[in-house]
């Protein structure tokens, strides 16, 4: 767990859920907010990766669940929510960051199959994950929601068609929903990052990092944690009367 995150009041005792929570930005972001004393469930569908940030999040003396599941299946969504509530208590903090299955592909020879996959995986799964801890939220009249979108659901860009249109879709659900909830103290905001390092850029020539890093205003690829410092704002009473937005997290790349 990284040891200087910045400090937010009003998340000590939180519970949140963080779904695609096992690697990249899904578990620097658990780790951001359990070092803010925030109580973190940790959801994917890798067993191991799961109990591994959990692990280096209870070895720093914070407090993580395991929640393992596959968020296309509600049926696994009310499991998990049950365990998350009795074990932490009520979802405050929701963040369904689980997908991305951006790899290229040219429209017209992506099957039929694959953009139905995507789209469950990118889309649909938002929608079952909000759907499940939604009601829970309204009836206490608080929640802060964050979604994940991508510079892909924003400009055209190297990613499958599907994969474009499931995050375009969860910006305008992010909006959508915002506008619907807010008057019951549920705040919903988006983020849609550009590249940010993963294992898979990761595994690239340095020269090809060195061309990415440069086509960046700043300079750089994006860090798991430079969206997971915006995910401790959008979390926090420090954002709160901010809803319905989508930070465009880019290095300084801006579509015109």
């Amino acid at each position: 767990m990284a040891t200087d995150w910045p400090r937010y009041p009003g998340l000590d005792g939180k519970v949140a859920l963080v779904t695609g929570g096992s690697r990249g930005i899904g578990a620097a972001s658990c780790r951001a907010l359990a070092a803010n004393g925030v109580k973190v469930a940790v959801t994917g569908r890798d067993t191991a990766a799961v109990d591994r940030v959990v692990a280096s999040i209870t070895d720093e003396g914070g407090r993580a669940l395991a929640a393992p599941g596959d968020v296309t299946d509600q049926d696994a969504l009310a499991r998990i929510r049950a365990s998350v509530e009795d074990e932490l208590g009520p979802v405050e903090i929701l963040v369904p960051f689980a997908g991305g299955q951006g790899a290229p592909a040219p429209t017209a020879g992506l099957d039929p199959a694959r953009w139905r996959a995507v789209l469950e995986s990118d889309l649909t799964s938002v929608f079952l994950t909000v759907h499940e801890f939604l009601p829970g939220m309204l009836r206490r009249r608080a929640g802060s929601i964050i979604l994940m979108s991508s510079t892909a659901g924003r400009r055209p860009g190297g990613a499958n068609a599907a994969y474009a249109a499931a995050k375009a879709g969860v910006v305008m659900f992010a909006r959508h929903l915002a506008a619907e909830v807010g008057g019951d103290g549920v705040r919903v905001n988006c983020l849609a990052p550009s590249a940010v390092l993963n294992d898979k850029l990761g595994s690239l020539p340095a020269e090809r990092l060195q061309r990415l890093a440069a086509a960046f205003p700043l300079g750089r690829i994006g860090e798991p944690d430079d969206i997971a410092q915006a995910v401790l704002y959008l979390a926090s009473p420090a954002s709160s009367w901010v809803t319905g937005a989508t930070f465009d997290l880019t290095g300084g790349r801006v579509s015109g």
